[in-house]
Formats: C-alpha cells, structure tokens, sequence
C-alpha cells in the first residue's frame, strides 16, 4: 500500500517502516520504490504486540521473508511497486476508459468508481439521454458522477429536465428548462464546449430536449482534477451523496423509462506545462 509492504510466514513478519501517514502528501517518499525502505522483522510467537524489531540481530531470517514476498508478489500480480500520490488519484490504474471518447449504457447502472467512468473534467463533452415518460409524468437522475462535495447531476426535476455542476460544494452552476417533459420518447441532452486550453477553465453549457435549447448558460470556472473520490458514477438513480440537497434525496430513481445513455467527451485540453507535468508524472506510475 502506497509502496508499504509486508509478509506474514510461520510466525514472522517482515514489513516497511511506513514514510508517512497515507493523507500526509508532503512526506519525503523514495524514489527507489523496491530498495527505499526500512525493513523490520519480528517474532510474533514471543512478540506478538511488535515491540522488539530483530532486523539487526537476525539478518538472515529478515533476508528469507525479503525474497519470499518477491515470489509472493510475482505470483499475485503485486509488481510494479508504486508510491506516489497524485498521480495515482487523479489516473487511477487500471481504467476501463483509458483511450475512449465514446461511452454508452442500455440500462441503469450504479458504483462504477471514478476511474472507469467517462471524465468531462477540462473538455468538451455532451451526456444524452433517450427517455420515455409516462402519461402522469416523470422524474429522477438520468446521470450523475461524484455528490455533495463535487460532481454533477443531469436529471428531471418534478418533469423539468435539470443540469447541475457542483464545484467542490462552493458553487452550484444550473440549467434548468421551464417546462416538463410531457408524455412520450425524447432525448434529454446537456452540451458543454470548454474553454481550454487549461486546467478548470470555464465554458459554455447547453441544456436540450429533443435537440432544442430550454437552457443555456456560460460559466466562469470548472472541476480542475477530480469529483469528489468516494463517489460513483450511476445511470438512472443516485447512490451516494445528492449534488444538491434542495433539489432531492438519494436514491431519486427516475421513475420513466431510461432506454440508453451516452456520453461523448473530447480530448482534454491542456496548455503546455500542464500538459508536460501530467506526461512526466504518468511516467513516473509507469
């Protein structure tokens, strides 16, 4: 964890001595993440309570549980090693999205973690929902990413189609059409063109049904990085923390019919040192 590591055998164990605390992101880290660390050795059948490290006094045994935790780790998929931060936050490894632009689902869908979920942060995107609602009406999350502390929500409120762009619960940005969407098959889109080059930069949002504007609105600012971490991504309800507690409560099912949702994203727009930092620091994870 984090480049900690360690290895329980017949009443031993062998483990890192930790660099820091996992929040503490200014922690000294090595750089050679296989040889970097301290080693500590107890004998758990008299020290049960990891008091007296043996590293010193026996040598030999903290070198058998070394290189058994390298068979182990071959075996089981552990390599490579890898201690950073950031990067590993903002690219999480693996990814069912790396490379793609296009991302479709044919039905409700929910807990899908950040990392496999279609990004909209710094770029152009437009998220499509292809509806039916009842002759009473409808309402409920189309789509959403993140929750109270960051994301965004796209969904029908008491039959009004609705965006909502929380950035990091400092300031909600909204679309909202003035009528409900009456009876039968439609499309509910939200369009939004980023003003990159750059990272938050802000850009100009479209709301649609059926392909004609109910709300358009430019805004200043955007995400920078990541929507709130211990969110996820769902498709026709919302899981976990709403993006704006005065428009419903979880898990606000949309109570029409949901027949397929799409996100379309571009590629992100970077100016050129962020663009290089982002390359060097993924080149650091591989």
């Amino acid at each position: 964890m984090l480049g900690n590591r360690a290895l329980y055998h017949d009443g031993w164990i062998a483990s890192t001595t930790p660099i820091g605390a996992p929040w503490a992101l200014s922690a000294n880290r090595p750089t050679d993440v296989a040889n970097g660390y301290k080693w500590e050795l107890y004998d758990l059948t008299k020290d049960w309570t990891q008091d007296n490290d043996l590293a010193k006094t026996h040598p030999e045994k903290l070198r058998e549980l070394q290189e058994l935790f390298l068979v182990e780790a071959a075996k089981y998929q552990v390599f490579p090693l890898d201690n950073s931060l950031s990067p590993r936050l903002l690219a999480p490894r693996p990814s069912l999205t790396a490379g793609r632009t296009l991302f479709t689902y044919l039905r409700p869908v929910s807990g899908i973690p950040h990392g496999d979920a279609p990004s909209i942060l710094d770029r152009s995107y437009t998220i499509t929902a292809e509806v039916e609602i009842p002759k009473d009406g409808a309402e409920g999350m189309l789509n959403t990413n993140g929750g109270r502390f960051g994301g965004y929500g796209l969904y029908l409120l008491k039959g009004k189609p609705v965006f909502t762009n929380n950035i990091v619960d400092f300031v909600r940005f909204r679309w909202e059409g003035q009528k409900a969407v009456p009876p039968g098959k439609y499309t509910v889109s939200f369009d939004f063109t980023y003003d990159g080059p750059g990272f938050a930069k802000g850009g100009t949002g479209v709301l649609k049904v059926d392909g004609k504007e109910v709300a358009s609105k430019k805004v200043p600012h955007t995400t920078p990085f990541i929507f709130q971490w211990d969110e996820t991504f769902d498709v026709g309800s919302d899981t976990g923390t709403p993006v704006d507690d005065k428009d419903y409560q979880v898990p606000f099912r949309f109570t029409g019919k949901l027949n397929k949702l799409t996100v379309q994203v571009g590629p992100m727009q970077l100016a050129p040192r962020e663009k290089k930092d982002l390359q060097e620091k993924n080149g650091q994870r591989d």
